[in-house]
């Protein structure tokens, strides 16, 4: 079963989702990589606000590629989550919920997820053309000299992910393993 969620997270819709369960998220999401996540470590560091208040936020790992005419957005496929992770406990303790991306988390994403009462979704890579048909508003709204790696708000319909780390300590690539694992003797 499909669960529809309503952005931004609250703490009531994550304590309702598993590693596993497929979810169509709507409203604002930021889309922020590697170099933004940089700058808004240093702005944290120095006593700086960031671009937005991240409180109950969700971050979107993506590049986007350029819109064609007449859409919002080109391809808007996920990068590798594990580039973000030396940046992402901060984040979280700072008050972001939700974080979307491809790819397994580091320890220490995981049990700062558990902590912070936080989730991660994945988006299936390759799937980016896809994953555009729900965007229906793309701005960029900080560090516009990074070009692909500014930070963007977006607005999402329906937009499909899966729940890969739950404040639970589930998470499904380990699950999955698991499940398919072939003991040797």
């Amino acid at each position: 079963m499909v669960k529809k969620i309503m952005l931004p997270l609250t703490d009531e819709a994550i304590k309702e989702l598993k590693a596993g369960d497929d979810v169509l998220l709507s409203g604002v999401v930021y889309v922020a990589r590697d170099a933004a996540h940089k700058r808004m470590i240093e702005a944290l560091e120095s006593g700086e606000p960031l671009p937005f208040d991240i409180r109950g936020q969700t971050i979107y790992y993506m590049g986007p590629s350029p819109a064609r005419r007449g859409q919002v957005i080109g391809s808007a496929g996920p990068t590798t989550s594990g580039r973000m992770d030396s940046y992402s406990p901060r984040l979280l303790a700072e008050g972001l919920k939700g974080m979307i991306g491809k790819g397994m988390r580091s320890r220490g994403v995981k049990d700062a997820i558990k902590q912070y009462k936080a989730v991660y979704f994945a988006v299936v890579g390759g799937a980016g053309a896809l994953a555009s048909r729900n965007i229906s508003k793309s701005e960029v709204i900080a560090y516009e000299e990074l070009g692909a790696e500014a930070v963007r708000r977006l607005e999402v319909a329906d937009f499909p992910v899966r729940v890969i780390n739950d404040i639970y300590g589930g998470d499904l690539y380990q699950e999955g393993k698991a499940r398919y694992r072939v003991d040797q003797e």
